[in-house]
């Protein structure tokens, strides 16, 4: 009983993973399936969420949650997403950040498409009352599984910020990703997703994560991240952000 009231932990757990047609999403680094070619369903979604606890000595909470769905056609994919996390220690909140998007995608051929995608952000403590960005262009797809996917994507964009210390800022960009997966069991996949927008202020975003299946609904998702700015704004100075999420999902 002592140990439940010093350390009174509560871990809740809700999402979804796909393992066979890998689905997640970021506000930078967007790697959904979505190539129409390779769908087996008109519809694909899920929903990841995390909860913990702790009061006490210490007190403090962190929630995170995302979601994503994405619709299949013959040679197009429409995909939305949106993700939310917030942390607190002794009721004061530490960090918030909050993300939603949408991106389509049109078919070539059986490797080359042409995508748009839009998001809107909001990242206070890393300096960013609002950040919407919008880009473009050309993506390859090198590898279509069962075991490996790979695929590269380039275009022009635009970007507007609006800084939590006050001012804003508008400015073209160019954007380039890459995102890999390896299925390397039956149940497990990695993934490695890395995207770059170059502009006055450049920013990198990668994705390292680790899904394993739990059943047929059910998966775990492990996942590291880092968000590194070269000219952050002067309210969070610090160039690089890290941050280790793990998530229990549910597929719709």
């Amino acid at each position: 009983m002592k140990l439940l009231k010093t350390v009174p932990v509560a871990l809740l757990l809700t999402g979804g993973t796909f393992l066979s047609h890998l689905a997640w999403a970021d506000d930078s680094v967007f790697s959904v399936m979505d190539d129409p070619a390779t769908a087996k369903k008109d519809f694909g979604g899920n929903i990841n969420a995390g909860y913990l606890a702790q009061s006490g000595n210490t007190k403090s909470s962190s929630l995170t949650a995302n979601t994503n769905m994405t619709w299949y056609q013959q040679v197009t994919a429409w995909s939305l997403w949106g993700s939310a996390s917030n942390t607190s220690s002794n009721d004061v909140r530490s960090s918030e950040k909050y993300s939603v998007g949408g991106r389509g995608r049109y078919n070539l051929s059986d490797s080359n498409y042409l995508f748009g995608q839009a998001s809107w952000l909001s990242d206070r403590f890393n300096g960013y009352h609002a950040r919407d960005i919008f880009t473009a262009g050309y993506g390859r797809q090198v590898l279509a599984g069962p075991v490996h996917f790979l695929r590269l994507e380039a275009g022009p964009g635009v970007r507007y910020d609006e800084y939590v210390d006050g001012g804003h800022k508008t400015q073209g960009l160019g954007y380039a990703s890459v995102i890999y997966n390896w299925q390397f069991t039956d149940n497990a996949k990695f993934t490695q997703g890395v995207s770059f927008f170059g502009a006055d202020d450049s920013t990198v975003n990668t994705e390292t994560a680790v899904d394993v299946a739990i059943n047929e609904n059910f998966g775990l998702k492990i996942g590291y991240y880092i968000t590194w700015n070269s000219e952050p704004p002067a309210s969070a100075p610090d160039r690089t952000d890290k941050r280790t999420q793990i998530t229990l999902g549910y597929k719709m």
